[in-house]
């Protein structure tokens, strides 16, 4: 059985390749953190925002908020421009495209799970 598993798993195309998994792996980190999360939620909601306007719905300290732009735009899901003294952030699509597309791409049959009972893999096969 085991050696059946094994060979059915070397045939299958893998649905993210190095790179992507890599990409996709530092995105998700980015988006492990509550107040990043936050963040990401009022830029998304509002199109562009200032940085000075996300301490009071997020209660945090403009250089807090710094650190989470930051990692936020390191890992390439929001964009800065700079006007005036102010940084002003906003989606980048490019980005959300490509999460879109490997998170489809990583569950593709994740909709099936609930068709099978507890969704343990094992009754999948």
């Amino acid at each position: 059985m085991d050696i059946e598993i094994h060979d059915h798993l070397a045939q299958t195309q893998y649905a993210l390749d190095e790179a992507a998994a890599g990409k996709l792996s530092q995105i998700f980190a980015a988006l492990a953190d509550p107040v990043r999360l936050h963040i990401l939620a009022i830029v998304s909601a509002n199109g562009t925002v200032c940085s000075c306007n996300l301490e009071k719905p997020t209660g945090k300290s403009q250089p807090t908020i710094s650190h989470h732009t930051k990692v936020l735009a390191e890992a390439g899901l929001i964009k800065a421009e700079k006007r005036g003294r102010w940084v002003w952030w906003s989606m980048d699509s490019e980005t959300v495209n490509f999460f879109y597309q490997a998170a489809g791409r990583l569950l593709p049959h994740a909709h099936r799970l609930s068709d099978h009972g507890s969704g343990n893999p094992e009754n999948i096969c």
